[in-house]
Parts: structure tokens; C-alpha cells; sequence
């Protein structure tokens, strides 16, 4: 991406202390009436938003019935058969195939704030936005699991369901801090292992690394449901600065002496054309995408993804 993209105001520390509350009051309130459903909503199997509730010796309990001839010894439920003097076989709804992937880039430039707002970075709106998507699965009774991704390593949670996994991914996003780069290419292999056919991708990040933007073709191109939400500063929106200042590549370390009224046309000219080439590739491989903005609601993304009149509110 050309260097534009990168150029904003500095970056929140890293070492500054993460949100404690990932979703307000308000988020959580617009949220109940949302949910997470895939273009290929698979429906012939699994529990969960993605169901057909067919029956057989899966993990989630479902129901008893009498037993019949032919049923297998080990479904009957002998501590109930201690207590009725009958057979009852336990059946259970088969674990939905469909598990959504939360992907987030923690690169440096993640950790970007606007200057009006110093302590909300990037990253912050990101881990609001993952936890809203857990939520949105946990009640959907779907799978979701998280990545981050950088050169630091990958930190992964395998998908589950619940409370306890809502809480685990709680306390994994508070403990996401930006790296240097994105991932490398041999930092990737848990992506192509663990990310399953029938699975959602949602990939955050500011698509600044060329990593990351292909990341996403590759997984779309390899048929799974890749989304992407674009993280983007207020400054990149408005590029609100006015007299001399210092402008750096918190990647890189590289670093321009403009002045930002003089600079303001070009920037948002380059940077808009630099957007345009992003979503042309997105939308040559099907991959639906939306920007969130610092000073927008977190949940904004996910409504211009999943429901098209409830992004009107916002209007």
C-alpha cells in the first residue's frame, strides 16, 4: 500500500492499559436484535443459528426416547433406567459445523489513535468488535474462536461455545498488544489448519500490510467466507491537521516534516484512491467488506455486514 496510508498521528503506547469494559451499555443493547448468518448457511447439520436439529450421538444434549430395537447399549442412560426400571436412550444434536473465526491484524500500526482521543487505538475499537461478534455467536449457540496475528507469533483460541468461552476470549483480547509487522508467511500454518471449510472469517485490521489484504484472498479463494472491516482513524478520514508536523511510519520508523494544511488535498486524495484499489480486490474474490471509523459505534461494522436496514439507524 503506498506509504499515505500510514502516514497519521502517533500511536498510542503500548504499554498504556486496554479498555475494561469492551462493550457498553448501548452496544450490547442494538446487538440483541443482530445475528451472525453465513452466505452459505449450512442448515443440514449442527446446533447453533446454523442448525436443522438432526438427531444422533453428537455433544449437546437434546432429548430421551424410549429405546428401540437396533439402538446402540451405549446411548442408553442406565442411571435413569436405576430409577424407572426402563430404557431410555439419550440422544444429542450434532456440534454445528459452522465456527466463526475472529482474525485480528496486530501489527504496529493497529496501535494508531487519533489525537483527540490518545488512549483508543485501532486495536481498541478491534478487541469491541470481537467481543460483540463473540457475542452475537454465543447467543446464537455457534462456535467462534480468535487469532492475532503478527511477527511476534499467533495467539489463538480454538472455537467453542458458552459462557466460559465468551470469558476466555474476554481475557485473551485484553492481552493483544501490537507487534512490529504482520505475520509471516511460516507464522500462518495454525490459519490453514484449524480454519475449517464451512467456517466465517472476520479479518480486522487496517489492510495496510500487504500480508494481511492477502491473507484474506487466499482464504476466500480457498472457499471459506472471508469478511474484512477496515480500521481506520478519524485523522485518515478528516486528516484535521493544520501547521507543521512530524509524520510517522509506525511500521517502518520513517518519518516526513510537512506541513498537514499543505499536504491535507494530496493525502486524501492518494488515500482514497489507495481504498479504492483495497475493495476492488476484496470484491474481485467476493469478500464483503466494511470500515469502521474511531468515532463510529463499534457495532456499526457488523450491521453493514449483516443486517441492511439496521446500519440505517446510523444514517
Amino acid at each position: 500500500m503506498m506509504w499515505s496510508q500510514r502516514w497519521s498521528a502517533p500511536s498510542r503506547s503500548p504499554d498504556q492499559p486496554a479498555m475494561t469494559d469492551l462493550l457498553p451499555p448501548d452496544v450490547r443493547s442494538r446487538l440483541r436484535g443482530l445475528r451472525l448468518v453465513t452466505r452459505r448457511a449450512v442448515g443440514a447439520h449442527g446446533i447453533g443459528l446454523h442448525q436443522s436439529h438432526s438427531r444422533g450421538a453428537g455433544l449437546e444434549f437434546a432429548q430421551y426416547r424410549a429405546y428401540e430395537p437396533g439402538d446402540e447399549l451405549r446411548q442408553i442412560d442406565w442411571k435413569l433406567y436405576a430409577r424407572s426400571d426402563k430404557f431410555f436412550v439419550r440422544e444429542a444434536e450434532r456440534e454445528s459445523p459452522v465456527a466463526v473465526w475472529i482474525l485480528i491484524d496486530a501489527s504496529a500500526s493497529m496501535g494508531q489513535a487519533d489525537a483527540a482521543r490518545p488512549d483508543y487505538s485501532r486495536l481498541d475499537a478491534a478487541r469491541a468488535i470481537a467481543a460483540a461478534i463473540g457475542e452475537l455467536a454465543m447467543k446464537q449457540g455457534d462456535r467462534f474462536g480468535f487469532m492475532a496475528l503478527s511477527d511476534a507469533g499467533l495467539a489463538m483460541l480454538p472455537p467453542a461455545t458458552g459462557l466460559r468461552q465468551r470469558d476466555r476470549l474476554l481475557l485473551d483480547l485484553l492481552t493483544v498488544r501490537p507487534a512490529r509487522g504482520f505475520a509471516g508467511a511460516t507464522q500462518l500454518g495454525p490459519v490453514w489448519e484449524r480454519i475449517g471449510a464451512h467456517d466465517l472469517v472476520i479479518l480486522l485490521s487496517d489492510c495496510f500490510d500487504e500480508g494481511a489484504v492477502a491473507l484474506a484472498e487466499k482464504l476466500a479463494a480457498a472457499g471459506r467466507e472471508t469478511l474484512v472491516i477496515e480500521m481506520l482513524t478519524v485523522a485518515e478520514r478528516d486528516f484535521p491537521f493544520d501547521g507543521g508536523y512530524r509524520f510517522r511510519d509506525p511500521e517502518t520508523g520513517e518519518e516526513l516534516l510537512a506541513d498537514g494544511a499543505a499536504l491535507r488535498a494530496e493525502f486524501l486524495a492518494r488515500f482514497a484512491d489507495a481504498r479504492d484499489l483495497l475493495h476492488g480486490r476484496l470484491e474481485a474474490i467476493g469478500i464483503r467488506h466494511a470500515a469502521h471509523i474511531l468515532d463510529e459505534p463499534v457495532d456499526l461494522p457488523l450491521r453493514r455486514l449483516f443486517s441492511a436496514h439496521g446500519a440505517a439507524e446510523y444514517a
